[in-house]
């Protein structure tokens, strides 16, 4: 990315005990791999080094909040202003009686074992997130027939000035795969409730999840996880099997054979190659069952000039963003749809006791 005149250089912004890196690589940090450099990346030292950072910025400067990238489509031409990227400066771990405080960079998947590991139950189905804390507050993410909202005691956030918010769980105005709290705030941190268990049994349902992932999902792959939301009544990915779609390709991005909700970078893609078939994938969708299909997956920056331009409303109600170059998708003769497994929604996993779904 060219810096424009008079952009975002860590020169014109306030100085941090973490690190500032301008032109950074944030497309390629991300699970797809694909995508263009933040303007500027900040990665705070901790906690409050971002409140002193949010305090003494200019509010001119566009601020967008990344964390490992697992559920992050970066478009082809960057990300202007400051991306701040949440990592270890906020991924602390405490463990105390019945619940744990988090900060909103630990992993997910990190969480869930120091759960098990200190005999708490009811976290388990982090494991099966492939994310951080703060990014599952923010969509309200969940897995096996369990979401944040349903362990959620507080979350702490901060606005744009750097000022500290509080909110209890109800405050949180959480839906499927959606949070209610303002889309400007950051979160820093959580605390979760389980209920004490036996080490064992929380084992065997995270060797469950595990294994259940591995069957189901091309988890080693270059994918982000569940493209488009379930609608209600319905799973996304049997909408886009009986439209015709697994296998589908445009570019160097696919439909995953092995679930159809997942879009990969079989090798070369670029982002605008991944978000145009995810539109293809909709729009095939919306024409075979009259169901539109919401992103999952969170879409940022800007697109490149020769990019054709990609439809922003996920609710239409019309079959959108038809690609031109159609030329350039193809769907291979022959692929045998597998049925997914259908503990995808959690049927068959014992969930852990005080917990529900």
């Amino acid at each position: 990315m060219t810096e424009r005149r008079g952009g975002t250089t860590p020169r014109n912004l306030p100085a941090v005990r973490g690190r500032l890196t301008a032109n950074a690589p944030l497309g390629k940090q991300t699970w797809f791999g694909v995508g263009g450099p933040a303007e500027v990346m900040f990665q705070p030292a901790d906690a409050n080094d971002l409140v002193d950072f949010l305090a003494a910025l200019t509010a001119e400067v566009p601020v967008t909040v990344v964390g490992v990238g697992s559920n992050l489509l970066v478009r082809d031409g960057g990300v202007p202003g400051v991306t701040i990227r949440l990592g270890r400066g906020l991924a602390n771990i405490a463990i105390g009686k019945g619940q744990v405080r988090i900060g909103a960079g630990a992993l997910d998947r990190i969480v869930a074992r120091a759960a098990a590991e200190a005999g708490l139950a009811g976290l388990e189905f982090l494991s099966g997130i492939p994310g951080t804390i703060g990014g599952s507050l923010r969509m309200n993410a969940g897995a096996y027939g369990v979401e944040i909202k349903d362990v959620l005691i507080s979350a702490t956030a901060l606005d744009r000035n750097g000022r500290r918010h509080v909110l209890d769980s109800g405050s949180m105005n959480f839906t499927y795969r959606h949070c209610g709290a303002d889309p400007g705030w950051i979160f820093l941190e959580a605390r979760l409730h389980g209920i004490s268990g036996d080490r064992g049994e929380i084992g065997k349902r995270l060797t469950a999840i595990r294994e259940i992932r591995d069957a189901t999902q091309p988890v080693r792959a270059r994918t982000s996880g569940s493209t488009f939301r379930n609608p209600a009544g319905e799973s996304a990915w049997r909408l886009i099997d009986a439209a015709g779609c697994r296998g589908l390709r445009r570019g160097g991005a696919m439909v995953s054979h092995k679930h159809a909700n997942f879009l990969i970078n079989a090798g070369h893609a670029t982002a605008a190659d991944i978000e145009g078939l995810g539109e293809e994938v909709r729009r095939r969708v919306y024409e075979k069952t009259g169901i539109a299909l919401e992103w999952e997956i969170r879409r940022i920056g800007r697109s490149l000039p020769e990019s054709a331009p990609i439809a922003e409303n996920d609710r239409h109600p019309l079959p959108i963003a038809i690609h031109p170059h159609a030329a350039r998708l193809h769907h291979p003769g022959a692929v045998v749809a597998r049925e997914e497994n259908e503990l995808e929604n959690g049927e068959a996993i014992s969930r852990a006791p005080g917990v529900s779904p």
